[in-house]
């Protein structure tokens, strides 16, 4: 199990990397991480819902996504509150001190998944969340030690050299287990180093000596480096900042409760778009393409929406001209109404909508979650995606559909379906399509479409594939595989 002492730490990298270096030694492998917070999520091939991380784990390991590698996944929909998803399938919706009382039900369906994939698969890989040191949740913990406890598994701690203080966040959260827990504890990896290794080495001779563990490796900072991120906004970054030919400015509103906001990683590398993601109290800036994007609470996200004056400024860019998509929360936006009869996001309530589609959306308490392919508006352009959403949109507008899908084994409707709506001044559209511009061919359509006249060729699936062997190159490399095998005999390679 890879525990970090901190978030954001290197965990998931870490087991990306384990899990692809042990695939391309044709060993058996499979990630696992047995609760996940988190509003990126990806659809299983089991037909459920799952963190985006553990679904770029299974790609490294040569895996179709399952729900058994995330058993309980937290979506949080309010600051004290979150959406309860077991097995792939929402449960509830929980405050955070009901949901701890609940710690021993959800233990209960993680103990079950990681006995499947231990039945199954050689090497388990498991992800902690958070830090094994924070202290206030430890009881009935089920993500990190709790677990590795339960489940009787070694236990490898990673820290963020770059965030400064690593020998501290080491040695501290050390400090703070138990000594049972601590005895768990094979060995540290220190993460994202950059500069003269010789600099470092005393104080890891310092660190090995101080609690009686190796070091198993120092892995490098790698520069420009891209993975999907398990949650947090990932920088405005472009992958090639000299290319000089046309470009087209994109703007995306950070809502409070924006989900798979991993669906915008293909236009942030793109080299012809420059992309900004916009926060609380700042102003749209003039762009070419605005997208709302997904939200866990739509009706909250559109009144944050109206607040900040965004839906001005959006007006202002439709009237001079300028696109607008709408993706999954953001697309329900669009229409006049927006209707959660159950109070399935807050309250029970209606909201007006943008009025900017014809159309209605009623929220639901089961959800779509199925993986898509099909075809974008012009008929021809191939696109694919997954669908994550408890709405059912109805209206005039989805006579023009977006995308045309095609029927899927997820699903129970046969034949091509009609999915989202173009406005008939085709300058709006709105999709339930997640993953909308992952796809080479679509991605340069849609950039077609909101005014770049010659797009450049970017494969952004090729990209992620050479980002994950070059991680995986880092780190096999980097790892003292001599001192692995003596402290993970039952992990040797």
């Amino acid at each position: 199990m890879v525990q970090g002492t901190t978030s954001d730490a290197g965990k998931s990298t870490l087991v990306t990397a384990l899990c692809r270096i042990f695939a391309r030694k044709n060993i058996s492998v499979v990630p696992f991480k047995p609760q996940n917070m988190a509003l990126n999520s990806a659809v299983t091939v089991d037909g459920g819902e799952i963190g985006r991380a553990q679904a770029v784990q299974a790609f490294a390991a040569g895996l179709e996504p399952h729900t058994d590698m995330n058993p309980v996944l937290l979506k949080p929909n309010s600051d004290t509150g979150a959406q309860v998803i077991v097995h792939g399938k929402a449960v509830t919706n929980m405050e955070a001190a009901v949901y701890h009382d609940y710690k021993t039900v959800a233990m209960a369906a993680v103990l079950e998944s990681h006995q499947r994939l231990c039945d199954q698969y050689r090497y388990v890989f498991v992800e902690g969340a958070g830090s094994p040191a924070e202290i206030n949740l430890r009881d009935r913990d089920i993500a990190n030690m709790g677990f590795a406890e339960e489940a009787d598994c070694p236990v490898i701690l990673i820290a963020d050299i770059d965030k400064g203080g690593v020998f501290a966040h080491l040695v501290g959260t050390l400090e703070l287990l138990s000594p049972s827990e601590q005895s768990r504890v094979v060995g540290f990896v220190i993460n994202r180093f950059r500069g003269d290794i010789g600099l470092l080495e005393p104080g890891l001779k310092w660190l090995e000596e101080r609690t009686g563990k190796p070091v198993l490796a120092v892995l490098p900072y790698l520069q420009g480096f891209h993975l999907e991120a398990e949650d947090a906004l990932t920088a405005n970054t472009q992958a090639m900042d000299s290319y000089q030919q046309q470009k087209i400015t994109v703007v995306v509103p950070a809502l409070p409760r924006i989900s798979n906001h991993t669906d915008f990683d293909a236009l942030r590398l793109h080299p012809q778009v420059e992309f900004h993601f916009v926060g609380p109290d700042q102003p749209i800036p003039p762009a070419d393409l605005i997208v709302l994007p997904g939200s866990k609470s739509v009706i909250a996200d559109l009144k944050f929406l109206q607040q900040q004056g965004w839906v001005e400024a959006i007006e202002h860019h439709l009237r001079y001209g300028g696109k607008l998509i709408g993706i999954c929360g953001g697309y329900q936006m669009l229409g006049s109404k927006v209707h959660d009869p159950d109070g399935l996001e807050g309250a029970p309530e209606s909201l007006d909508g943008l009025g900017w589609l014809s159309m209605e959306t009623r929220l639901f308490p089961s959800k779509q979650l199925v993986n898509r392919k099909g075809v974008l508006f012009d008929g021809i352009t191939p696109v694919s995606g997954y669908e994550i959403h408890a709405g059912v949109t109805t209206g005039d507008a989805l006579k023009t559909p977006a995308v045309t899908l095609a029927s899927s084994e997820q699903g129970t409707q046969q034949g091509p379906q009609p999915d989202g709506a173009i406005s008939a001044d085709n300058n709006i559209l709105g999709t339930y399509l997640h993953g909308l511009f992952d796809q080479q061919a679509a991605l340069e359509k849609l950039l077609q479409w909101a005014g770049l006249n010659v797009v450049e060729s970017f494969d952004y699936e090729a990209l992620r594939e050479r980002e994950v062997e070059r991680l995986s190159d880092s780190v096999e490399e980097a790892m003292d595989w001599k001192r692995w095998n003596q402290v993970l005999p039952d992990f040797s390679v």
